[in-house]
């Protein structure tokens, strides 16, 4: 019997999600959004059922969720916390890449009671980036430090913005305004979202800017390392110039008066600016992310270095975001579908490193895909030394 499974959210990274499903066997596929085109657009020589409906009704979302045996989510940051509570309630197992800015782990204990698996952050970044650090810190007796670095950007440099959003713009200025949490020396502290830039060269890419941005999320308390950061990637000056528009106010969300009119300066934003950040048809994008985490294992220091480049799949045109974000979450879907993960509670992607295995198959079944994610250790490519 086939697993009926259902994917909410049709944009670009839930129709690839929905795709990669709908192409095995063992799936029969429906997907879900409040837009008639999107929905047309994923289905066209896709094995997928479609279904219009507005996902931010909970009540309505409840009721659609109880025909399905799993549902993988791919929403919109603003419902992806009421999403979840609404999904759990519901008994349904659930993988999910939606940045919502609310800690997904305040509903572990109600997974936990309703014998509910929810695996979150299950994307790229968040999602690899910590199922790598997870399997890095397995492998060491004691994690120092941990990096990600991490970008996805227009393989076109075109002034003034020199960036593209390969998702939701509105959760691209979440990330520049949002306070970026970090780990020093085994406290917590805060910096400005944009902050501390400086500029990495990376294999294949060149020269990049790297600045402080909210993306260690779980990892923050659920691993046992004194030092950690996450920065986003953009080609240089971009990060300048979004400090400049968040220190005018163009990014507030509260409303100011204009001849009479009162209106949100992001709503004005995001009028004026998104149009300018779309692909345009056929256009190329890329995404880099490097991982990078030290410790010591048997007496020795080991540097574990996580690479990945990935680009727009010409042959089918799908954006490398949506592959890299999208295939894990599928991934991982098919693990759940297999009874093969079954750990109730709100799970984050390092927790999956605990599972023998999952590692390695992440790895092969993304490689199968065409997305590659390197491992190498101290530098030079080669098994990781046993904990």
């Amino acid at each position: 019997m086939s697993t009926k499974a259902v994917v909410l959210g049709c944009g670009l990274v839930g129709a690839t999600m929905a795709r990669d499903l709908a192409a095995d066997s063992a799936f029969e596929v429906a997907v879900v959004d409040v837009s008639a085109e999107r929905l047309a657009q994923a289905a066209a020589g896709a094995r997928l059922h479609t279904r219009q409906e507005d996902l931010a009704d909970m009540r309505r979302l409840a009721a659609l969720v109880a025909d399905f045996d799993l549902v993988l989510g791919a929403l919109p940051s603003a419902i992806g916390f009421s999403a979840l509570r609404t999904i759990i309630e519901a008994g349904k197992p659930y993988c999910d890449i939606t940045f919502m800015p609310e800690d997904a782990w305040e509903l572990d204990d109600l997974a936990r009671r309703r014998g509910v698996l929810a695996v979150v952050d299950c994307g790229v970044s968040p999602g690899l980036s910590n199922l790598a650090i997870g399997h890095a810190h397995s492998l060491l007796d004691r994690t120092e430090r941990a990096e990600i670095l991490v970008g996805g950007l227009p393989k076109v440099r075109r002034w003034p913005f020199q960036y593209k959003a390969p998702f939701a713009p509105s959760d691209v200025v979440e990330e520049y305004t949002r306070p970026a949490r970090i780990k020093e020396h085994g406290q917590v502290v805060v910096r400005p979202a944009l902050s501390e830039p400086e500029l990495v060269d990376l294999p294949r890419v060149g020269t990049l800017e790297a600045f402080n941005t909210d993306g260690l999320r779980s990892l923050l308390a659920t691993l046992d390392i004194p030092n950690m950061k996450e920065k986003t990637l953009r080609y240089p000056g971009h990060a300048e110039l979004m400090r400049v528009f968040r220190e005018t106010g163009f990014f507030e969300k509260q409303e100011i008066e204009v001849r009479g009119a009162k209106v949100r300066p992001l709503d004005v934003t995001a009028r004026l600016l998104f149009p300018k950040w779309t692909h345009e048809p056929g256009e190329e994008e890329f995404t880099v992310m490097r991982v990078t985490v030290a410790g010591e294992a048997g007496g020795r220091s080991y540097c574990h270095v996580y690479d990945l480049y990935d680009e727009t799949d010409r042959a089918s045109g799908v954006s490398s975001m949506a592959r890299t974000t999208g295939f894990p979450c599928a991934i991982v879907a098919r693990l759940i579908a297999r009874g093969e993960l079954r750990e109730p509670g709100v799970l984050p992607p390092e927790r999956l490193a605990r599972h023998a295995g999952v590692f390695d198959h992440m790895v092969r079944e993304l490689a199968a895909r065409g997305v590659h994610l390197t491992h190498c250790v101290s530098g030079i490519a080669a098994d990781p030394p046993s904990a």
